[in-house]
């Protein structure tokens, strides 16, 4: 799988509650564009949450593919997101973009490329993009050693990613379902 630099997005299941969180950072080579990118999306009447990393152009083309097909699936998340990685993967012209999603309904989480991947995490946390790995290791943490809410635990993870990965802002945005 590729790891994209620029960005880090974390979703976390915690009891009922999912939240998926992303820092607003964008970056061109070794140049901040922006700040304040929102990389976190509500879709399919607020019923489902997605989040990017990668080239901002392919992951809204992906946002647009994904969109379409929870609405031909009528909002299932796992047919929608197993149909957008065949067409991705096949796809002339799909199969060039570069970007990652992690999508997200009260019970299922998962994390889409191009590549093929379609994968669900065993402990219910998912995380991308360069501060990927740091958000990640302390999700784990923070699920384990305390009694923070999903939202919570994505916020101060985010924060402590973007104390590491020179990629990764403070500006936050989460989602909760």
């Amino acid at each position: 799988m590729t790891e994209f630099i620029g960005t880090t997005v974390l979703c976390v299941k915690r009891g009922q509650e999912v939240s998926m969180g992303a820092d607003g950072q964008v970056t061109f080579s070794n140049t901040i564009l922006k700040a304040t990118s929102k990389k976190v999306r509500r879709l399919y009447g607020n019923k489902i949450l997605a989040g990017f990393a990668g080239g901002v152009a392919d992951a809204l083309t992906l946002f647009n593919r994904f969109e379409a097909k929870l609405e031909e699936y009528r909002g299932n998340l796992e047919r929608s997101s197993v149909e957008l990685v065949k067409e991705w993967r096949t796809d002339r012209a799909l199969r060039r973009l570069e970007a990652m999603l992690v999508v997200a309904d009260k019970n299922t989480q998962l994390l889409l490329s191009g590549s093929g991947e379609l994968i669900s995490p065993d402990d219910g946390i998912i995380a991308i993009g360069s501060g990927g790995p740091y958000a990640l290791a302390s999700a784990r943490s923070l699920i384990l050693h305390t009694n923070l809410s999903a939202e919570e635990i994505v916020k101060e993870s985010l924060l402590i990613a973007a104390n590491i990965c020179i990629y990764t802002n403070k500006e936050i945005i989460v989602e909760t379902l």
